[in-house]
């Protein structure tokens, strides 16, 4: 179990950042003396609920020395020892580090992989099932980069996520989608399997990445169309190349203000990204579990559509409800991803 004198440390700093933000400090920083309360706070709950326990259990065992209170203490002692285990795991899951991107709005990049057609037309349902698992926490999803083939499936989609601890239950997406169906291009009735990508980004602020202004290159472009009036005749699409990193960010909304912001933005996003996976390579030599490594080249997930069966490979998680899934219902993979890179982490603790 944890030593308490760290636990000490912990509730004596909570305690201070407590006076200080009481006393509104002169010069101190009050938002990150806020944030560092709000990120405490949980913890020491979960400490004093563990201590209270700990107290409990020490009385119950004098009262055995009672005959009195013998009886009492034989009733409460089971019940305080069986609540033990869950109370300590309660406390080490809070005690685990924290990745500070968590309550960020992401981006989301969804593109097809082998399979043609059909893997458009299966990047296009799986931006839906973003769409719809958004709309179902209550964030706001905005498409940024829409590439839409013929047939109505997606070349390239980028967007916008934002609301309540966003990355956090996205992070686990990022990888390669496959999915096994009869394709609506197949006339011979035959299962094919295609794939799609999907990379899940934190939202990069302003303070975490800094671009010169000589690192960059802006060019402005005529966006393409869909053909007659929809042809755009301005040269308002603006594609900006990261020189250093070699990053290219394109967009082609129609106001050229716009475009540039949009840009500017996706770019400090990736870029944010490539320094997270640097430091957490550096930190890591090898990678024990891909669930939460971001490693976009790994088969996460198979989705099969005659057998209604999704299959998450990172913890061998099988569910037949592919229908719900399809409809946003993903929280129960999410939360079993969770649960198991919560355990990774709690046994490389141990």
């Amino acid at each position: 179990m944890v030593p308490f004198d760290r636990l000490e440390q912990i509730a004596q700093r909570f305690e201070f950042l407590e006076a200080q933000m009481a006393e509104g400090t002169a010069g101190a920083d009050i938002a990150a003396l806020a944030k560092e309360y709000s990120d405490i706070k949980p913890v020491v709950e979960q400490i004093a609920a563990y201590k209270q326990l700990l107290a409990d259990l020490e009385e119950a065992e004098l009262m055995m020395d009672d005959a009195d209170m013998r009886e009492l203490a034989e009733e409460e002692l089971p019940q305080l020892k069986a609540q033990l285990p869950e109370i300590e795991k309660a406390l080490q899951l809070a005690l685990l580090p924290k990745d500070e991107a968590d309550a960020r709005p992401a981006m989301i990049e969804i593109r097809p992989g082998t399979g043609g057609d059909e893997a458009a037309l299966f990047a296009g349902d799986l931006l839906r099932m973003y769409q719809r698992y958004s709309e179902k926490r209550g964030w706001s999803f905005d498409i940024v980069e829409l590439n839409e083939t013929e047939l109505g499936g997606i070349k390239e989609c980028i967007a916008n996520i934002k609301g309540e601890n966003v990355f956090a239950r996205l992070k686990y997406e990022s990888g390669v989608h496959r999915v096994q169906r009869v394709p609506e291009t197949e006339s011979g009735g035959r299962v094919h399997t295609s794939a799609a990508t999907v990379a899940v980004l934190p939202e990069a602020q302003d303070v975490d990445i800094n671009i010169e202004a000589g690192d960059i290159r802006i060019d402005t472009m005529r966006a393409s169309g869909s053909g007659g009036q929809h042809v755009n005749t301005t040269d308002s699409a603006v594609r900006i190349t990261h020189i250093p990193s070699g990053i290219v960010v394109v967009s082609a909304e129609k106001s050229q203000h716009r475009n540039r912001e949009i840009a500017m933005g996706v770019l400090k996003t990736r870029l944010y990204d490539a320094e997270r996976q640097r430091l957490h390579d550096e930190r890591s030599d090898s990678r024990k579990s891909q669930v939460g490594s971001g490693d976009r080249s790994e088969r996460i997930r198979t989705y099969n559509f005659p057998q209604g069966r999704m299959s998450d490979h990172r913890i061998n998680l099988t569910l037949y409800k592919l229908d719900q899934i399809m409809q946003g219902d993903l929280d129960e993979i999410v939360d079993a991803l969770t649960a198991d890179d919560q355990a990774t982490q709690l046994a490389e603790m141990q």
